[in-house]
């Protein structure tokens, strides 16, 4: 080979070798950026201290709008007894405590976290159903009711979680024999 053509094959190999690296490139271009955490996920501004407000003010403000009646109906529970298991869970799990971002923007609350994990479970609802109200996004969701339930067993599980001794099982007999006495009584 000569020197001419020996310089030719090594132009033809960088050639070549830039053409793959630009059509790698031009590929990459095409492809949807990377916005969010997950790769292919866009972030979607849903309005998240708005959902926190319309909560707050729906059922947690000194005057909310719906009274402890719709709370415990939609809860089931009352308000008391939810803000001490929001408060434990977020004392156990750095997870629901309301944080900011680099930009300074507030992240989700512990109240919506904690209410997302308290609907999927009390009403076995989807965890996309919880965005239109909640403003919460599917894959938040399920980490919220995930890392709830592990928090609840972990806070509560020697206490409550428990195998029932005998004086728990003659308790509860006790308690379901005067709500069917409760019960015959009311349907006299």
């Amino acid at each position: 080979m000569t020197q001419w053509e020996k310089e030719d094959e090594i132009l033809a190999r960088v050639y070549a070798s830039n053409s793959e690296i630009m059509t790698y490139l031009s590929q990459e271009a095409e492809q949807p950026k990377r916005i969010d955490s997950v790769p292919g996920h866009l972030m979607i501004n849903r309005g998240r201290e708005e959902g926190n407000s319309r909560l707050y003010n729906d059922y947690f403000s000194d005057n909310p709008t719906y009274g402890a009646n719709l709370f415990r109906r939609r809860f089931r529970m009352q308000r008391s007894l939810f803000l001490r298991i929001v408060k434990a869970v977020r004392e156990h799990d750095n997870f629901f405590v309301q944080k900011m971002d680099g930009v300074g923007n507030f992240g989700l609350s512990t109240l919506q976290k904690v209410t997302t994990a308290f609907h999927m479970m009390a009403y076995g609802t989807l965890a996309d159903s919880t965005d239109e109200y909640i403003r919460i996004g599917e894959p938040t969701a399920i980490v919220c009711l995930k890392r709830f339930s592990r928090a609840i067993v972990e806070v509560y599980g020697d206490e409550y979680l428990r195998t029932p001794n005998v004086d728990d099982v003659a308790r509860l007999l006790q308690k379901g024999e005067e709500r069917v006495f409760q019960e015959r009584q009311d349907n006299t």
